[in-house]
């Protein structure tokens, strides 16, 4: 499948100020169908699940179509493991809560240093609570990545969980998950997959990543403010005991959401995956189903994303003064088209500050990777922290050109010698 990127332009409103938009990791902007969708939740009427009138059945069914679109995207097998919550942050503490009454004392569980802090500190928490041992995977400061016996070499039958992300939102290096999750099911242990960076970036295939749980955010691929987590077996939600309001009961992901679901959001999900489907037209194609539009046009994206990540290394490796934090080698095929750099001594909210001046948004600090900030050390002094620029599948080449140009201008105008990072 061709990948026409004007023609995904045109359906982003928010790209018409002329801005430079390589801050996608951090959040990414909506196209047309998602705010059009949104919109009509609100326009024709809104209530509440259960009741006998219209508006209650026709939200009924934004949330049943909701469910379906993130399994499609994901390639799921069945739309009862799809559970929604605000964020990310938000559904991980929810499942830490379910999962650590569980641990007994002596138990272990395993973090990672590679991963963000959504993926890390919950889980730390409900360890501290239970009482049971954490162990962290420590990544491999020279290549930025996550080695997999830096994980199974901490495996036991002591393990009760890992907790490991698919793709690092700060160096974009994204670890072999499969053999990971092989490992932990080998040991009796579950496994959480933080996919809020992974899922932007990949056609992903649920059941081939291993995983027990997938959580991703709907905002970092074209959708609203929303996030899910994901089973391929809604057996294992079933198993597990929730706090929730005492009328909620029985089987299924319903049992995870607290109160009222975000019906106009949630409409803006299935638009999202719609449009990722078909991300240059507003029509589907004929006689194709979307789960295998999503294969086509997901594959289409990733290699325009590759294509642009591509000149972006090269350009920053060209520009005397840059430094690009570990990771930046990585395989195409092993990290995302999202790159962290320094400049010289220089703080990187100074350089973001100047990009952004050239219209260029980008991102600065440690993107809540704090474990992974900590183990480069670049987490002190006036200078901690990164630039991150992120490619997304409205971006391009002008936009890494326009990104190149500006930093290659800074460089020229404010350092002195190159400095180690």
């Amino acid at each position: 499948m061709d990948f026409d990127v004007a023609a995904v332009r045109a359906r982003y409103p928010a790209l018409a100020d002329g801005r430079v938009w390589l801050d996608g990791a951090a959040g990414t902007q909506v196209p047309d169908a998602v705010i059009d969708a949104v919109s009509e939740v609100y326009r024709t009427g809104l209530g509440n699940q259960g009741a006998a009138f219209p508006v209650s059945q026709r939200l009924g069914e934004v949330v049943a179509r909701a469910r379906q679109a993130v399994a499609d995207l994901l390639g799921a097998p069945d739309p009862a493991g799809v559970v929604f919550g605000p964020s990310t942050t938000a559904l991980t503490y929810r499942f830490a809560s379910a999962l650590a009454p569980g641990w007994r004392a002596g138990d272990e569980i395993v973090v990672t240093e590679l991963d963000h802090e959504a993926n890390l500190w919950p889980w730390v928490r409900a360890a501290e609570r239970a009482g049971v041992r954490v162990r962290t995977a420590r990544l491999d400061r020279a290549s930025g990545t996550l080695p997999v016996e830096a994980v199974t070499e901490l495996l036991s039958e002591r393990t009760r969980l890992v907790a490991v992300t698919a793709a690092s939102n700060l160096l974009g290096t994204m670890p072999d998950v499969a053999s990971i999750t092989a490992a932990a099911r080998g040991v009796g242990a579950v496994s959480y997959l933080d996919g809020a960076h992974h899922c932007p970036h990949a056609v992903v295939a649920l059941p081939a990543l291993g995983a027990d749980f997938y959580v991703t955010s709907a905002y970092k691929w074209y959708g609203p403010h929303l996030a899910a987590v994901v089973t391929t077996c809604p057996e294992l939600l079933d198993g597990l005991a929730v706090d929730n309001l005492r009328p909620v009961t029985g089987p299924g992901p319903v049992r995870f959401e607290l109160g009222t679901n975000p019906f106009p959001a949630l409409a803006g999900v299935d638009a999202a995956v719609s449009h990722l489907a078909d991300p240059g037209s507003s029509a589907p194609a004929n006689g194709v189903g979307r789960g295998a539009r999503l294969v086509g046009a997901r594959t289409a994206a990733v290699a325009h994303e590759r294509d642009l990540a591509a000149r972006l290394l090269a350009g920053l490796r060209g520009i005397e003064g840059v430094e690009l934090l570990p990771g930046a080698d990585a395989p195409v095929d092993r990290r995302t088209p999202t790159f962290s750099f320094r400049v010289g001594g220089h703080e990187p909210r100074a350089v973001a500050e100047a990009l952004a001046r050239a219209g260029i948004n980008v991102w600065h600090g440690h993107a809540y990777a704090v474990a992974a900030a900590a183990a480069l050390g670049i987490t002190e002094g006036d200078a901690a922290g990164a630039v991150r620029a992120s490619v997304n599948h409205y971006n391009t080449v002008e936009d890494v050109s326009r990104l190149l140009t500006a930093v290659s201008g800074y460089v020229s105008e404010n350092t002195t010698g190159r400095r180690p990072w």
